[in-house]
């Protein structure tokens, strides 16, 4: 049988006090006796006793809990930026509620319905890909809690956002690429309707115009940038009758797939064709050829956006509105596209 939750008139029933005076003595209220506080949290602890938070939350209009929502969790990029928030946000005494939608709109919404239920303080989010109605994120801010947008956000939303500079990373990596003599650049993108993926679009495209180098409409692909994806998107490049020179992929997952397609038709990494991913995974490093990548600062976007929401919490006159903290990305050189001898 399911053990009955025990309440504070269960503790009261085993004192011969007052559920009032429990809760009071729980709550170290200077009314209360030394005493009775001690007998309290003792029958508290032998009953294992656990407070209600939301009822706390409900009555003091304060849960010391701030929700977080990810795409994912297996990603370096997520995981380093959820640790920096609660490290900053633990200091200050608040707990963190970790969601990850698997890039669902769906459940997204259901994240933020049962986070605006268990009365968080407020909510540090990244959006799913499928993404395009804001309602729910519009119901956040209705109800006046803090909504602090990171890596991926819109700005009709008009509330802070933190992340890097898409586009122009966009262009170092072509930049770069150019240095190493490639001139016929493919780009695996995610889905245009992303911001952050627009905007690497973007760059590319505006990079490419700048060196004068072919736009061609088969080099450039949308995608969910899976390790699955990356082999599909890499394999219809190897198909086109004129091959790239150089893939520029807009994650390091998909990277990793179109890594994995070119060892298998034995194509030479990058003498043959360069490879760049974007976001600096761990595995980026470990890999043979080490995959090139742009590091996105996640350890400071996690601060940021922890720092963000204190804002808002130490001063509640603040109205929220659009600011941005954009952060320099930085390219890191590495064996798949640092031809040794450019072309």
């Amino acid at each position: 049988m399911k053990k009955k939750k025990t309440t504070i008139k269960d503790i009261a029933n085993v004192l011969n006090i007052s559920a009032a005076a429990v809760s009071k003595a729980l709550h170290n209220d200077s009314r209360i006796s030394e005493k009775t506080k001690e007998n309290v949290r003792q029958v508290a602890k032998k009953l294992q006793y656990q407070p209600n938070h939301l009822a706390s939350a409900l009555r003091s209009g304060k849960s010391n809990l701030v929700g977080v929502i990810v795409p994912r969790t297996n990603s370096n990029f997520f995981s380093s930026v959820i640790q920096n928030i609660e490290e900053v946000l633990n200091k200050k005494g608040y707990s963190i509620i970790i969601t990850q939608s698997n890039e669902s709109y769906d459940k997204e919404c259901k994240s933020i319905d049962t986070l605006l239920y268990t009365q968080v303080d407020g909510i540090i989010a990244s959006m799913a890909n499928e993404t395009i109605d804001l309602s729910s994120y519009e119901k956040i801010k209705s109800k006046g809690i803090p909504l602090i947008l990171f890596d991926r956000g819109e700005n009709d939303l008009n509330v802070d956002y933190i992340g890097i500079d898409d586009y122009n990373s966009s262009h170092v990596i072509v930049e770069h690429l150019v240095k190493n003599g490639c001139q016929r650049i493919a780009h695996i993108g995610g889905y245009k309707r992303t911001r952050i993926y627009n905007n690497r679009i973007r760059g590319y495209v505006d990079a490419l115009k700048k060196h004068k180098l072919p736009l061609d409409a088969e080099l450039l692909t949308e995608g969910d940038l899976t390790i699955e994806d990356g082999r599909i998107k890499m394999r219809q490049l190897l198909s086109l009758k004129t091959r790239p020179d150089a893939v520029y992929v807009a994650g390091d997952y998909a990277a990793l797939g179109a890594l994995q397609v070119l060892k298998e038709h034995k194509i030479l990494v990058p003498e043959e064709i360069s490879l760049v991913g974007f976001g600096n995974e761990p595995f980026t490093d470990m890999v043979t050829p080490k995959i090139t990548s742009v590091n996105q600062h996640s350890a400071e976007i996690g601060k940021q956006a922890a720092n963000t929401f204190l804002k808002y919490i130490e001063n509640d006159t603040i109205e929220q509105r659009l600011n941005k903290i954009i952060l320099t990305a930085e390219l890191i050189v590495r064996d798949s596209s640092n031809k040794k001898t450019p072309l």
